[in-house]
């Protein structure tokens, strides 16, 4: 599974700070955050007692940066402007709602404050990008590039087959081990985002370059280890990250700009809706809980159903 040193993130801080954000992090972990979502939220905080330190322009600062209770409404507003200018908007509302839940514990699970400094801070506004679905096409050309029969060559076959045939997130497939797969009824179980599992179905061909992988992985380095996904080298795991280094590669010898794996989730998306199939099936398939997500995912590929659809009902040439 995914290991993320969240200590590492709060050294060097005062120590109000750091202790405050360690209780914190225990908390999370007692209620089973996944690691990523502590991560970030921990590094928000972490980040926001840097900035009080070393970049906040008012004089106010020094007592805040040395203890969270002390934030004021304004400081957390000069930090979000501060990574809007130095980072992006979308970065900034990802600060802004790890430090909502951040300031929530300090006022609701420690009674350390009266009120949240955020109470009244609101969300910077970001721009919203569509991102481009893949065509089968695109998704070719980069399975071409997997031809061969090296160890590589069928991992990375089999990783994209997965990807492309489930829909399934970055961290659900790099974090897959051995027993995860039953290619007797062709399933896959992931551990999706709030620990969630569920089972999904590979088709033929996603079978068949699992498989593949699996005998060249039964003689390869590091085969004992649980981990399904190994490095070439080394007899280690190929953790997600370079799963995701792998893809960049891929991509730009594909001429794909920004090849990632999400792209994939985006395009399962598009075409589970083009076909036509119930929304609340691809909550299931896909792990989600919100209904926010089917209107998310595939919304750049929107356009094109609307003018599939308007062709197939002629509305106006009837007449």
């Amino acid at each position: 599974m995914t290991t993320l040193n969240v200590a590492k993130v709060f050294e060097g801080l005062p120590r109000t700070w750091a202790g405050f954000l360690q209780d914190w992090d225990r908390t999370m972990r007692s209620r089973n955050h996944p690691d990523t979502t502590r991560y970030n939220y921990v590094l928000a905080a972490a980040q926001l007692a840097r900035y009080l330190k070393e970049h906040a322009p008012d004089f106010d600062s020094d007592a805040a940066a040395d203890d969270p209770t002390l934030v004021t409404k304004g400081q957390v507003e000069a930090f979000q402007a501060w990574v809007v200018e130095t980072r992006s908007a979308s970065t900034a509302l990802n600060k802004h709602k790890a430090l909502q839940q951040f300031f929530k514990w300090l006022v609701i699970d420690e009674e350390e404050m009266d009120r949240s400094p955020m109470d009244r801070v609101g969300k910077p506004k970001t721009p919203e990008k569509l991102i481009p679905v893949l065509s089968d096409a695109d998704t070719k050309k980069v399975l071409d590039l997997c031809k061969g029969k090296t160890f590589a060559n069928l991992r990375d076959h089999a990783i994209i087959r997965l990807l492309c045939n489930t829909g399934a997130r970055l961290s659900e497939v790099g974090d897959l081990t051995f027993d995860d797969i039953d290619l007797a009824t062709e399933s896959v179980r992931f551990r999706g985002k709030g620990a969630k599992d569920r089972r999904v179905r590979f088709g033929p061909k996603t079978a068949r370059a699992l498989s593949r992988y699996l005998r060249a992985r039964a003689t390869h380095r590091g085969h004992e280890l649980p981990f399904l996904w190994l490095a070439d080298r080394g007899g280690r795991r190929l953790a997600p990250n370079g799963i995701k280094i792998m893809l960049r590669r891929l991509g730009e010898k594909a001429g794909i700009e920004r090849l990632h794996a999400h792209r994939w989730r985006h395009s399962y998306a598009h075409e589970w809706k083009r076909a036509g199939a119930d929304t609340g099936d691809l909550m299931l398939v896909l792990g989600w809980t919100s209904d926010a997500m089917p209107r998310h995912y595939g919304r750049s590929a929107a356009a094109e159903r609307a003018l599939e659809t308007q062709q197939r009902l002629g509305i106006g040439e009837r007449v």
